[in-house]
This record gives structure tokens, C-alpha cells and sequence, in this order.
């Protein structure tokens, strides 16, 4: 039954591949030195999840390996060397077809900059030094199968100053600061800062990258909350090693749903994951981790793509919310605008521990119930598609 239904799911998406493969690719205009281009991507899998508890649940998911978007870029030359730019990002559910964020238009990305020949600055709604280095961290490229996705990644934030420099001698500097998250009654003297910087020579990449943020002076958790990222691959010819050290307190418990149901050990985050600053009332943000992962890709083909990798995570307060999986994967490229992707993972909680699945985009369905997640095992299947405009 179970290799009927698989043979079903993979003879689908075989199907849509033929029917998208004469795309014609970005919606653009150009007119007297300005570029506008309409973009955007559908992301949609079926996946089967069970936990050692053993719950089972099918679902039909959105956003893998790319949250499903719609967007919008540009540019205007303004002189030699200078332009003015401009990004609006949209995510999208393809599940249900609703936003991403009810309560944003542009929930994604919303900013306008200067670019020049010392760098580029830009102002609004971005996402994180962090979030734009995922393809450098892992085969997955830090999405579904990832234990350091598991652990959660701040990926934006409102009213941020950012700078990215041109590569330099082989450096790249990104710095960033976000003057009041999403929250406009706190103080503006509270804030979220980003750093990152990125050597490339050759085969080698080598970099860091952090943010971190402050409670309210006097909060009853008067923590700063960081994430510090240091990651290095190596590109063999045929395909990357990839390796990954992260530090952070940013995690905390969350209530399951139903409210009534108890308490998941890990899930939310402090610092959040789409822009929210850090309130100094998550105890979660006294207990420090230390994440580590390694990774290998292979190309098969041009085309084709396999991966696997092995993380932990690990509690280094003692208080035993220890974690360790792993993932494996294929990708091919059917075209340019077309991938198809089949994944395995598993995360396997120690008792005090309730780490989950996640994607590009969160799981539109997952266990929910502390039974099904604190201290269990989960594993996941997953063959879906991606189709990028």
C-alpha cells in the first residue's frame, strides 16, 4: 500500500515536470536605465512524519526547499557606478493560497537602497546577514532536513540600516541594524544588531555571522539573546563539504495546541524568526547551545544533485534539551526554472528536548502535542517540486 502510494507521488510530480518544462522563464521591463523585474516561486511537497510516539501524519506541505513568493526588484542607474534599488517580497502559502503573513503586504522583504562603488546600503524591511548565507551552510542549503534549521534562524527584520561591501582581496563585510524590530512601543534604545563577514578564495569559503539583541533595561530576563554562526566549505569540483558551528540562547518553550494540552520543550525563539524583538520575559534565553553539523554533497549529473549530514544540538547548561539527526537528499533540475527533490530526515530529542522538523517555510502541518515531540524521535519523508519564474 504504502509503495503504491509513493509510486502514485513520484509518477505526479513526473507529470507536472513535463507540463512546466517549456517555461519561459523572469517577467521583466527595462526602460531609459531602469530595471523592474517580477519574480517569484512555487514550492509544494507531500510529506509523511511519525514519531516514536507513534503518531503518524501525511500532509501536503509548502516550502521546502523556497517559501512560495511573489516579488518584485529593480534598479535605477543614477551615475557611473551609482543606482538606486529596490526589493518587495511577498510570501505566499501554496497550500490554501493566503499570505504568509496576514498581517503584512510584503512580508518577506520590503526595502529601498543606493548602490555605489564602496557598497550598497539599504533601508526597510530585509532579511538577515544570517538567512542570506544558507547556501553556504549545508547541502540542504539550511532548510528542510537541517538540524541547524531545526534550531530556528532569525531571517528579518523592520526599520533595518544595512551595509553589504563589494568583495575585496577575497573579504565581504555585511553589518546591519534594526532600530526597532516589529514592535514600535518599546524604546528605540532597544534594537537588534547583525555582523557578518565572508572569505572566498578559490574552492575555500570560510565566514561568520551574528545578530543579537537586547531585553528592555529591567526585564525579569535581562539577557542579550545572540546567534553566532560560523561556518566553511570546500568545493571539491564534483560537489561541497560543508561544516558548521553555531552558539546560541535562542530558544525557548512554547505552549502546544491546544493551550491545555502542556508545554513543548523547544519551539519558539527569543529573538523570533520573522522580526520580533526580545521581550526579557523568555526564560528560555538563560540555556545556551552548541550546534554542530557536517555535510557533503555529490553531482551525480549536471543535474542531479545528493547530500547527506549529521548534526547535534546540544544543551550546554545542563539542562539535557539535547538533540542529534540527520538528513539525506536529491535534487535534479529537470530545467532552469524546474527542480524536483525527494528528502529523508530525523531529529531525536533526549527527554528534556522537543526539537522539530522545519522548512523554508514552517510546516503547515505538524505534531503539535508534547506527547508526539518532547523526547521522541522524528522522522520524515518528503518528494516535492519547485518551480521558479
Amino acid at each position: 500500500m504504502k509503495a503504491g502510494k509513493i509510486a502514485l507521488a513520484f509518477g505526479a510530480v513526473a507529470s507536472v515536470s513535463a507540463a512546466v518544462s517549456n517555461a519561459q522563464g523572469v517577467l521583466s521591463y527595462s526602460k531609459d536605465g531602469a530595471n523592474v523585474q517580477l519574480y517569484g516561486d512555487i514550492d509544494y511537497y507531500l510529506s509523511y512524519m511519525t514519531s516514536s510516539s507513534g503518531s503518524k501524519l501525511i500532509a501536503l506541505q509548502d516550502g521546502a526547499y523556497l517559501r512560495t513568493r511573489l516579488g518584485v526588484k529593480g534598479n535605477k542607474e543614477l551615475a557611473t557606478g551609482y543606482a538606486a534599488t529596490f526589493n518587495l517580497e511577498q510570501g505566499l502559502n501554496e497550500t490554501n493560497g493566503t499570505q504568509a503573513d496576514a498581517t503584512r503586504l510584503f512580508d518577506r522583504q520590503l526595502w529601498a537602497g543606493v548602490a555605489t562603488p564602496a557598497g550598497e546600503f539599504r533601508f526597510g524591511r530585509q532579511n538577515t546577514a544570517i538567512f542570506y548565507r544558507g547556501g553556504y551552510i549545508d547541502f540542504t542549503a539550511r532548510t528542510l532536513g537541517s538540524v541547524v534549521n531545526n534550531f530556528g534562524t532569525p531571517s528579518r527584520y523592520d526599520s533595518d540600516i544595512a551595509y553589504i561591501s563589494p568583495r575585496w582581496a577575497g573579504f565581504l563585510a555585511e553589518a546591519h541594524y534594526s532600530i526597532q524590530g516589529s514592535v514600535p512601543e518599546h524604546s528605540t534604545s532597544q534594537g537588534v544588531s547583525q555582523g557578518a563577514l565572508d572569505y572566498e578564495n578559490g574552492p575555500f569559503r570560510v565566514g561568520y555571522a551574528g545578530i543579537a539583541g537586547k531585553a528592555p533595561a529591567g526585564s525579569a530576563v535581562n539577557k542579550l539573546v545572540y546567534y553566532s554562526n560560523f561556518y566553511a566549505n570546500y568545493d571539491y569540483g564534483m560537489g561541497k563539504v560543508y561544516a558548521v558551528y553555531i552558539r546560541s540562547n535562542n530558544q525557548s518553550t512554547t505552549p502546544a495546541t491546544p493551550a491545555t494540552a502542556g508545554t513543548l520543550n523547544n519551539g519558539a525563539n527569543p529573538l523570533g524568526t520573522t522580526g520580533a524583538l526580545v521581550t526579557g520575559a523568555d526564560v528560555g534565553a538563560n540555556t545556551l547551545y552548541n550546534i554542530s553539523q557536517v555535510s557533503v554533497d555529490y553531482k551525480i549529473t549536471p543535474t542531479v544533485r545528493v547530500g547527506a549530514l549529521y548534526g547535534k544540538i546540544k544543551d550546554d547548561s545542563g539542562g539535557g534539551k539535547n538533540a542529534d539527526g540527520w538528513g539525506i537528499g536529491a535534487y535534479w533540475d529537470v530545467t532552469k526554472e524546474f527542480m524536483v527533490y525527494g528528502l529523508g530526515n530525523s531529529i531525536s530529542n533526549d527527554p528534556n528536548a522537543g526539537f522539530r522538523p522545519s522548512g523554508s517555510a514552517g510546516l503547515t502541518k505538524t505534531f503539535t502535542l508534547p506527547a508526539d515531540v518532547d523526547g521522541q524521535t522524528i522522522r520524515m519523508g518528503a518528494i516535492g517540486a519547485v518551480y521558479k519564474f
